[in-house]
């Protein structure tokens, strides 16, 4: 799922795009995409737009008239920027918005479309579709601290909720907590003054390492937006070495989703339970990173 710093990508790419011009026509090419009857879309045609905003992982495209269109990519929508009266072929097409230099167009892979398109109208409406979750860098160590220890959650679950924290997901906080040394099953309120110093710092400085990774990336247009890079220190990379001690990067399972983590770095070198494989393995499962070494010798 896009996150923070792929809809900043994306809203710095648009800025120069779309800004002060007009959205000319609105093709949608799958019925379910539109979630909202009222005001209809067709009001939106014709209208300049006259700003750019992120609320959490949505992008909102502000055209005059008070009218907003509010766009949640979900997993795997993506941003297209193409030729003026680009086709919508294939399933992967769902809209269109064709302005005079070029058209947006939304794809999304798989069979399961989530992608969203709301037109609201007026400030108060749209900011009822905000979640909730503090801005992090326009908090401070004390607001950032309160929010998260509000009730007492895993680390994890804390970064990734929207209510909680504007725009992180699964692939950011496990890059977060990897650069503060903390396990993702940390509590809330179980940490220590200096964990929330090196917490905090972790989660600005790196959502603005990528912020400006991927605006320097695109060149044109962020194409390639993605949750696996190359250059991540621990998501996707189960099985292969971190990069700060060299230790395999294990991982916890659930769902369709993953936890990535050091074991060396975060947890002290306990390996933590993957649901799946713990529930087979039980008294056998490997409580350190030795004990794991062990079991792949028998």
């Amino acid at each position: 799922m896009p996150e923070l710093p792929d809809i900043v990508a994306y809203i710095h790419a648009l800025e120069s795009r779309i800004v002060a011009q007009a959205i000319q026509q609105i093709r949608l090419a799958s019925p379910f995409l539109l979630r909202t009857a009222e005001p209809s879309i067709t009001e939106v045609e014709g209208r300049a737009v006259c700003e750019l905003r992120r609320i959490g992982k949505r992008i909102v495209i502000g055209v005059e008239g008070d009218l907003w269109l509010v766009l949640h990519l979900m997993i795997a929508g993506r941003l297209h920027w193409r030729q003026r009266g680009a086709k919508l072929a294939g399933r992967q097409s769902l809209a269109a918005f064709d302005f005079p230099n070029g058209s947006l167009v939304l794809t999304e892979a798989g069979t399961k479309h989530r992608a969203s398109l709301y037109v609201l109208r007026g400030e108060e409406r749209l900011q009822s579709v905000d979640p909730g979750g503090i801005d992090i860098f326009v908090s401070d160590l004390s607001s950032f601290r309160d929010a998260l220890s509000a009730e007492n959650r895993t680390l994890k679950r804390a970064l990734t909720d929207p209510r909680i924290v504007s725009g992180i997901g699964n692939a950011y906080s496990d890059e977060i907590l990897h650069a503060a040394r903390l396990s993702p099953i940390a509590l809330t309120q179980t940490l220590r003054p200096e964990e929330w110093e090196r917490l905090f710092t972790a989660t600005r400085d790196t959502l603005k390492l990528w912020i400006d990774r991927l605006r320097s990336e695109a060149g044109g247009f962020p194409e390639k937006v993605t949750a696996f890079r190359e250059e991540m220190a621990v998501h996707g990379r189960y099985g292969k070495p971190c990069p700060r001690c060299g230790e395999k990067i294990q991982r916890i399972r659930y769902a369709d989703n993953e936890t990535n983590y050091c074991a060396r770095c975060q947890t002290g070198g306990k390996l933590l339970a993957d649901r799946s494989l713990s529930r087979l393995l039980r008294a056998d499962w490997p409580r350190t990173m030795d004990e794991l070494e062990d079991l792949k010798r028998r």
